[in-house]
């Protein structure tokens, strides 16, 4: 089972999650209620080599807690491609326990869900 496996079905469970390819067949791109919270790639800019490149995951983050976890993790850098006081990229190269990249994800998750209306709030904290 690659990275990627784990990842992008943690992802998918999350409640009312769908996901595109709005930037391409190699771009996952997920969202909650048609707003992104994640993205999923095989990573550019010279980490990993040849065929054994990493998945590279895009994550939504409070702008405290982003510098904090690239300070922790060296597989944490400022979201490549995105606004990088407000996202992550988190290189999956085995570094990293699931369990926190679950919990980067349920964390980037919730601050899309903290922005919607009470309505579409309450229709996913049902589920919780």
């Amino acid at each position: 089972m690659t990275e990627f496996d784990p990842v992008h079905n943690y992802l998918l469970n999350k409640p009312e999650v769908t996901h595109a390819f709005p930037f391409g067949e190699e771009i996952y791109v997920y969202k909650v209620k048609n707003k992104m919270f994640a993205t999923l790639a095989i990573g550019k800019a010279g980490r990993g080599d040849g065929d054994k490149r990493d998945w590279w995951l895009n994550l939504k983050c409070d702008p405290e807690e982003a510098v904090m976890l690239r300070d922790i993790f060296e597989s944490v850098i400022p979201g490549y491609h995105m606004n990088q006081k407000h996202w992550n990229t988190v290189i999956l190269d085995g570094s990293i326990p699931q369990g926190e990249i679950e919990r980067m994800i349920d964390n980037s998750y919730m601050l899309v869900v903290d922005k919607m209306t009470k309505k579409d709030q309450a229709s996913i904290l049902v589920h919780f």
